[in-house]
């Protein structure tokens, strides 16, 4: 007797992301369940999930760590692969995953990621809240759990952590550098929010400090440098970001 294969579930939450979606949704497609949670969307985005013979859950979150764990709640799959409706799975990783899943004994696996501004690819300078290069996508149902925060959130995994995968996911993380200048402003927003609700929103002299170490971590450690105005845009908005969250927390009304 043979062991019967894992199943794995897809899970993507989105809002208003009809243009993406069915890219994305074509690229998981090798999955046994799709989860799309629908969060206050206006467009065609629940249509298109039901079209591709996707679950849809419909709802409005204020919290991203809340809608998260929710669509997580409602998986029936053993493994789990959490991506965005901005992101691709190449046939290399579902072939990856489909191998990683059927032998792994770890809780979770980080996936790679490669980044696009537009259609350039751009490898270096991610991070400290302004990007992704890799992160635990990949991991056994009910062993991810995303805190209450509206923008990135903390999380946390049962289980060890088993190794990276080889194979990225594309990451279509940005259309153009206005779309780059429109994520600083509403990720400020939302950590501004955060802010006040802790009621710990920091002080500037240290968000300055924050401001120069973050640039210098992105644009030397990570070598964003590399990637010429693009990657000094990507280390800049990197420091940025706390400084602008926090003049908002403390001078903008809720």
């Amino acid at each position: 007797m043979t062991n019967k294969a894992p199943k794995l579930t897809v899970v993507i939450t989105a809002h208003n992301e009809e243009d993406r979606l069915p890219s994305c949704l074509a690229h998981v497609a090798f999955a046994d369940e799709i989860i799309v949670l629908c969060d206050k969307c206006t467009d065609k985005t629940e249509e298109i999930a039901k079209a591709a013979g996707a679950k849809t859950l419909v709802g409005s979150w204020a919290m991203e760590g809340e809608r998260r764990n929710y669509a997580l709640a409602q998986v029936s799959g053993d493994w789990v692969l959490e991506v965005d409706a901005d992101e691709h799975v190449s046939e290399e990783l579902s072939h990856e995953i489909r191998a990683v899943i059927a032998s792994s004994r770890s809780g979770y696996h980080d996936l790679p990621v490669d980044n696009y501004v537009g259609k350039r690819l751009v490898r270096y300078g991610w991070g400290s809240s302004f990007g992704k290069s890799a992160y635990g996508g990949l991991f056994r149902a009910g062993a991810k759990h995303w805190g209450p925060q509206r923008v990135h959130p903390a999380v946390t995994f049962a289980g060890d952590k088993g190794p990276s995968l080889t194979h990225p996911v594309r990451h279509y993380v940005d259309r153009n550098i206005s779309d780059m200048i429109k994520r600083l402003d509403s990720y400020s927003t939302a950590r501004a929010a955060d802010l006040r609700d802790s009621g710990k929103i920091g002080t500037f002299s240290n968000n300055i400090r924050r401001l120069f170490s973050r640039f210098i971590r992105c644009y030397v450690g990570r070598k964003g440098y590399k990637e010429g105005g693009i990657g000094f845009l990507i280390a800049l908005f990197a420091g940025l970001f706390p400084v602008i969250s926090y003049i908002k927390a403390k001078y903008e009304d809720n």
